[in-house]
């Protein structure tokens, strides 16, 4: 399956189960683990993990068997992983928390990482 076919499958999948603020990002120039990555949230611990389980049946009934799925006991934040997409289903107070948008929208060249120690 196409990488663009991938990224609109996994859309319509969070969409047809009223997924909120779906952003997908680009990561392409700042990890190798993947290309797109998306995040949207839902508002309970059932609908995160519904959410989550139709992108996987979507993906299996396209033919594509996802590489993972973590996260779907507390269903606080679950994690598709479709190798060049990874969904991250998360619950508000959780998505705010760990603010992924930012992280990854950081300008960092590929291969450097952060200092802690001067």
């Amino acid at each position: 399956m196409q990488i663009d076919e991938l990224r609109s499958l996994a859309h319509k999948a969070l969409e047809d189960l009223k997924a909120e603020d779906i952003i997908e990002m680009d990561v392409r120039d700042k990890t190798s683990v993947t290309d797109y990555i998306v995040v949207a949230s839902g508002t309970s611990n059932r609908h995160v993990k519904s959410i989550a389980n139709n992108v996987v049946v979507e993906a299996k009934h396209a033919g594509v068997q996802p590489l993972g799925v973590e996260g779907e006991d507390q269903a606080e934040w679950v994690l598709v992983d479709l190798g060049d997409v990874v969904v991250h289903v998360m619950q508000p107070q959780v998505r705010e928390f760990y603010d992924l948008e930012s992280l990854w929208q950081m300008d960092m060249p590929r291969g450097e990482a952060a200092s802690t120690s001067d």
